[in-house]
């Protein structure tokens, strides 16, 4: 992983720093809140319902041992002792004194970690497949070119006050398991005819009020055009995008308002103008930095292979545990090891501070030094030998997170939502456990297979439910709390936006009403291999809308 170089260093500390006379002057009074405000929110600070916030910059969801048992530290010394894992690879602390911040960036700063650009009108964090580096069907890892976007974004001068915040993903393999189409950025590796590495580029995707899929604009963008091309895009939104509207920011409704040709053809005009200047990457500078990301020696393991069979045999629980939570690695003796922070009836994205000082310490053992965030709202192991698994899986059920869920009905993204969020209309949390509770039988989720719930507690759509396969929003109604339901989104190569399947429920409701759809799935489904999404697509939103409404006329 990317390790800071000497400028690295002095910035981030020189940030800090500064950062802390900022504050003491808000504490004494010298800075009043409105000005105090754009200044905590360049360095990832939020002011929410009971308290600050500070949101954790984890670059392309890539973290070492050392690194998480800081995160660790920061929640038991800062903060109630846990942290929250976001849907952008981030980590977020609810609870932190404005006094403490600064000791607790200046702790993040030790070991190579900060808060800049994780909030603000700024190209936010760049995110990345979780599996990067170690994934079956992976073309090329992404993290290198992620990691050439962060530095070229940082502190950006002519992109630090965009119309409106900024957020690129990039994928390498087949699947995609970065969301790449609903993002202002999405960039697909790929190869082109002669094996030269390049970049399918996605503009224009997002959620939030108005959910739109991002649009393909460049089939293959070479390799060494990379930040000509992404300068090209942001300029053109940087001087199109909308201040007036802050609702109409984005520069996906630049796209949709501009047309894709018509903007294609300024992003390309503008690339013409940038494409043979100092941006053009050196072959070098890429080759030097994806060194940093070169896997790790992984020896000869086939021992595993037996020993795995014979583990399964012997504990239902831990075959489980493997068939649904490891995925195969490109080297078939390792594992890719999903740890779900999903326990059943717990907190979506939650971990405590010894929770993730064992996580920490398993990664240390065996798993190469290095554990990566999901923007599901869980953490992997990437490199994990058969061999191995069953000492990985008795340390994750120490901790009560050996839950075999990922995937399925109880891998829930959530927000905070109205517990926390002073943006939000209702709750996500309560809602995500009692949805857990009620489908936690193990035997149950498998019968029903794969099934993403996503729920968010306000339309900025923080918790993804615009691409959940069901999707829940909490809204405000004359003072009460409601979740209205979309089904038939998804986040994946084939994305699409879930659609509004009627009248909203109140938060006693929902949960039935979750089981109603499930029961319906299950009853028209082909046979146990067609997953909720395919027969949702096949069969369309009537069996359901009947199913929870008795009719169309009621669902209006």
């Amino acid at each position: 992983m990317y390790r800071y170089d000497e400028f690295d260093h002095a910035f981030v500390t020189e940030r800090v720093e500064q950062f802390r006379d900022q504050v003491e002057r808000r504490l004494s009074g010298e800075l009043a809140e409105d000005a105090f405000k754009p200044l905590r929110l360049m360095n990832g600070v939020y002011l929410q319902l009971h308290a600050y916030m500070l949101r954790i910059a984890i670059p392309y969801g890539t973290l070492s041992s050392r690194q998480l048992r800081m995160l660790a530290h920061i929640a038991r010394t800062y903060d109630r002792g846990y942290g929250h894992f976001t849907t952008r690879q981030n980590l977020q602390f609810n609870w932190p004194k404005l006094s403490d911040i600064p000791d607790a960036l200046a702790d993040l700063a030790s070991v190579e970690m900060h808060a800049l650009q994780t909030s603000g009108n700024c190209i936010r964090n760049v995110t990345a497949d979780h599996f990067a580096g170690a994934a079956a069907d992976e073309i090329a890892d992404p993290r290198p070119y992620a990691e050439i976007l962060r530095q070229w974004s940082s502190v950006h001068p002519e992109f630090s006050f965009l119309p409106r915040k900024f957020k690129i993903a990039v994928t390498g393999a087949e699947s995609d398991r970065a969301a790449i189409q609903v993002h202002d950025i999405g960039l697909h590796v790929k190869k082109n005819d002669k094996g030269e590495i390049g970049f399918a580029v996605y503009v224009g995707g997002g959620q939030g009020r108005t959910p739109m899929i991002a649009k393909l604009i460049r089939d293959f963008l070479p390799e060494e055009d990379l930040l000509s091309y992404t300068t090209a895009i942001v300029r053109v939104y940087n001087l199109h995008g909308r201040r007036d509207n802050k609702y109409k920011a984005r520069i996906k409704i630049l796209v949709h308002e501009t047309g894709t040709e018509e903007l294609t053809r300024q992003v390309e005009a503008e690339f013409a103008a940038l494409k043979d200047t100092e941006l053009k990457l050196p072959e070098k500078d890429v080759q030097s930095i994806s060194a940093y990301f070169a896997p790790p020696d992984l020896p000869e393991r086939a021992e595993g292979w037996e020993n795995l069979a014979r583990w399964k045999k012997a504990d239902s629980g831990f075959s489980r545990w493997v068939q649904q939570n490891v995925q195969p690695h490109k080297n078939p003796d390792y594992g890719m090891v999903t740890i779900s922070l999903k326990p059943i009836g717990g907190i979506p994205g939650d971990a405590s501070d010894a929770q993730m000082d064992a996580i920490a310490d398993l990664a240390e053992e065996y798993a190469f030094d290095e554990i990566r965030v999901s923007h599901e709202q869980n953490l992997i192991l990437p490199h994990v030998a058969l061999a191995d698994l069953e000492a990985v899986y008795r340390g994750l059920v120490a901790i009560n997170l050996a839950e075999a869920n990922a995937g399925l009905i109880t891998d829930i993204i959530a927000c905070p939502g109205l517990d926390y969020c002073a943006l939000a209309n209702a709750r996500s949390i309560p809602l995500a456990q009692e949805i857990s509770r009620r489908f936690g039988n193990a035997e149950r989720q498998a019968e029903i297979g794969e099934l993403k719930i996503k729920i968010s507690g306000c339309i900025n759509a923080c918790g993804h439910h615009h691409v959940g396969h069901i999707g829940l929003l909490g809204v405000e109604k004359k003072g009460a709390e409601l979740y209205q339901i979309t089904l038939g989104g998804s986040g994946d190569e084939h994305t699409s936006i879930g659609e509004i399947i009627g009248r909203g429920f109140e938060p006693d409701r929902v949960t039935d009403a979750i089981e109603t759809i499930v029961d319906t799935y299950l009853g028209l489904r082909l046979d146990q291999s067609e997953n909720f999404l395919a027969a949702y697509r096949r069969v369309g939103p009537q069996p359901f809308k009947t199913a929870l409404y008795g009719s169309a006329a009621e669902a209006a």
